[in-house]
């Protein structure tokens, strides 16, 4: 180790790369944010591990010696306000969440089982349970998604993280899904407000993607953006989940299938691509072409990313057999694109992930990509209280598990011309002149 506690091998990757370029990056981060986020029933002390780790390979300490600048800007958020968060939630749903008098004196007994129509009415129930602290929560948390976009809108910086966001469940008037605030539909809200200044079309409204690449689909932020049919004259916002969806499965929603053209509630904005069991690094790899294809006809100015890690090997929901590691089709392979060669705007937000040491891997090394400092897989684990929680392996990696992918080559084929038709259908809407192929860029 050396003398802050970074281990050797993550030090020399540190001071070896390239220190020339100033990277604008925003980290969204304090001491309450970090003890109120690891309060979340489903996702008890996660927040302070992840941000122990990132603090522990010294990633926040960066420094660009040709300019004694940080690399990192720090983002100390604030708590949303109640107008704040009913610029898209219902006012009686925020009004109920935000009144400590609610969970102070009925939390317990609510988790244990309470029929109080209240509570149901507004999803503080089963996989929803109040906590005392949950009006804090949700004030910390939307507040904390919304300042990284603000950072993102007064050009502060060019990429923000907040890995305490990514609640893509949450609904309009209800808590769901482990999620109680609507945090990444109120930075999209924020985002598309801003004004482009387009060289030769002029002044024009952001457009802003949403990328979910969470094991689950994301019903919360589809659904407020979902226009049936395509309806939307001027579309800004465009949705799209990769996610695992079968019978039963959460969340059950009409919208988790495979995007079809053909269907009457099509909407090219609202995309969705489901992967069976298994899904792995080569499957990853083969359908990035489609969703670079999507993102190259849209072309946002905004990239919202919903980074959850319930779908790497180890999980315990067990089901897609991803990596964190670097081979192609890998998560880390597919947020390196994102962030080095998309040349948009970019935030990047938490999710599910409930194998909490290796949300704390991945997460860190996805901040370190972001500072173009990425670390190994291989680097050591620093030395500090929750080393032993690392264990077997004391290393960075979460390597893909044997799990068979069951995504045959017939159905990711059918992917292919599905998101072919639609990007397609993008160009026509939006009248673009020229849309930029992707397959030479991944060949690159």
């Amino acid at each position: 180790m050396d003398d802050r506690g970074v281990s050797r091998s993550a030090a020399a990757s540190l001071h070896s790369a390239d220190t020339s370029e100033l990277i604008h990056v925003g980290y969204v981060v304090s001491n309450d944010l970090a003890k109120i986020s690891s309060l979340l029933p489903s996702n008890i002390n996660r927040s302070l591990l992840v941000h122990s780790l990132v603090k522990q390979y010294g990633l926040l300490n960066l420094v660009n010696p040709w300019s004694s600048e940080a690399f990192v800007r720090i983002i100390y958020p604030t708590p949303a306000t109640l107008e704040d968060l009913t610029t898209y939630h219902t006012r009686r749903y925020i009004e109920f969440v935000l009144n400590a008098q609610n969970f102070s004196r009925s939390a317990s007994a609510n988790s244990s089982g309470s029929s109080d129509d209240h509570y149901a009415e507004y999803g503080i129930e089963e996989d929803c349970p109040a906590f005392a602290s949950l009006p804090h929560y949700v004030r910390l948390v939307g507040g904390a998604t919304m300042a990284a976009a603000n950072a993102l809108v007064k050009d502060e910086v060019d990429i923000a993280i907040c890995w305490d966001g990514g609640r893509h469940h949450a609904q309009k008037s209800k808590a769901s899904g482990f999620c109680y605030v609507a945090d990444c539909v109120l930075a999209i809200l924020l985002l598309k407000e801003d004004r482009i200044i387009d060289a030769e079309a002029g002044p024009r409204k952001a457009r802003v993607m949403y990328l979910d690449l969470d094991l689950h689909f994301s019903d919360g932020v589809s659904q407020a953006f979902y226009s049936p049919g395509g309806a939307s004259n001027e579309p800004q916002v465009l949705t799209f989940s990769i996610h695992h969806t079968s019978p039963g499965f959460f969340p059950v929603s009409q919208l988790s299938s495979l995007s079809d053209c053909s269907h009457h509630s099509f909407d090219p904005f609202t995309l969705s691509l489901p992967l069976a069991r298994g899904a792995s690094d080569p499957t990853f790899a083969r359908i990035w072409e489609s969703v670079e294809s999507i993102k190259n006809t849209f072309r946002p100015d905004y990239v919202v990313v919903q980074c959850g890690v319930d779908g790497l090997a180890g999980d315990p929901y067990a089901v897609w057999n991803w990596s964190l590691g670097s081979s192609e089709g890998s998560l880390s392979w597919c947020l390196s694109r994102i962030l080095h060669v998309w040349q948009c705007k970019t935030l990047l937000v938490g999710g599910g992930g409930y194998n909490h040491p290796n949300a704390a891997r991945a997460w860190t090394h996805l901040t370190s990509l972001a500072l173009r400092k990425p670390l190994p897989m291989t680097a050591d684990i620093p030395d500090h209280p929750a080393f032993p929680l690392y264990a077997p392996s004391f290393t960075l990696d979460v390597p893909p598990g044997h799990s068979q992918d069951l995504n045959t080559d017939a159905y990711l084929s059918e992917v292919e011309t599905r998101f072919a038709e639609i990007a397609d259908i993008i160009w026509r809407v939006l009248g673009n002149d020229e849309v930029v192929s992707c397959s030479s860029e991944l060949n690159a």
